[in-house]
C-alpha cells in the first residue's frame, strides 16, 4: 500500500492553520536526503518540502511529527522584509541601480548592483543562521504542545529525529549546526543543564 497520500494528509492535519496555506508536500523518492526544502525567495509564497517517502516512514510517528513541524516552522523564522540594516543596503543598491541604468552609468550601475547582492547575501545568511535554526526548533515544540506532546517529550522525539535522519541517511557525524541544535535540545529536553551559550546562539 502506498503510504503517501495517507501520510501527506495527516502531515498537513498536523500543521498549523497557516502553515497549511503556504506549504506543498512532494514525494522524491530519488532524493538521498529524507526530508528537503530550499529557502524560498521573496517573490515565492510558498515551501516545497520534498520527501523520500520510503526513507521518511522508517521513522517514528512522533519523530516525524516534529521533523515536520520544525520545517514549517523555519519557513515562518525567515524575515525577508523584516527591517535590518542587511535589506536596507539590498533596498539602497536596488533602487541606485535602477537609477544609474536609466542614465546609462556602467560603474554605478557595478556599484549599485554589487550593494545589492551584498545584502541579498547577508539576508540569505542570517535566515541560515544559528538563531534562525534554534528558534524554528523551539517554535516546532511550542506547535507540538498544541498537538497533545509535552515540552520535553517533544524536544526529545526532536533531538531522536535528528540522529535517526544523519543515520538513515548514512552520514556518520552531525554537521556543526546540527551539534548546536542537538545541544540545546537536551538542555530542552531535560537530559543536559548545559543549554546553548546566548553568544553562539547569535551567531
Amino acid at each position: 500500500m502506498n503510504p503517501e497520500p495517507s501520510e501527506t494528509s495527516r502531515l498537513f492535519d498536523l500543521m498549523p492553520a497557516s502553515g497549511r496555506m503556504m506549504t506543498k508536500i512532494v514525494g522524491k523518492p530519488q532524493q538521498s536526503k529524507i526530508i528537503e526544502t530550499t529557502l524560498p525567495w521573496p517573490w515565492k509564497n510558498a515551501l516545497v518540502i520534498y520527501l523520500n517517502f520510503d526513507l521518511w516512514m522508517d521513522l517514528p510517528k512522533a519523530q516525524r511529527d516534529l521533523l515536520m513541524l520544525r520545517t514549517v516552522s523555519w519557513f515562518s523564522e525567515i524575515k525577508w522584509f523584516k527591517p535590518s540594516l542587511n535589506q536596507g543596503i539590498f533596498t539602497v543598491g536596488l533602487v541606485g541601480a535602477i537609477s544609474q541604468i536609466s542614465e546609462a552609468d556602467v560603474v554605478g550601475i557595478l556599484v549599485a548592483g554589487g550593494l545589492s547582492v551584498i545584502g541579498l547575501t547577508r539576508m540569505w545568511q542570517s535566515n541560515h543562521s544559528t538563531e534562525t535554526e534554534l528558534a524554528a526548533d523551539e517554535m516546532a515544540i511550542r506547535v507540538s504542545t498544541r498537538r497533545g506532546y509535552e515540552v520535553t517529550e517533544a524536544a526529545n522525539h526532536l533531538l531522536q529525529g535528528i540522529e535517526n535522519v544523519a543515520k538513515i541517511e548514512g552520514r556518520n557525524h552531525l554537521s556543526f549546526t546540527e551539534l548546536i541544535r542537538y545541544q540545546n535540545l537536551k538542555a530542552i529536553a531535560g537530559l543536559s543543564p548545559v543549554g546553548v551559550p546566548e553568544t553562539v546562539r547569535k551567531q
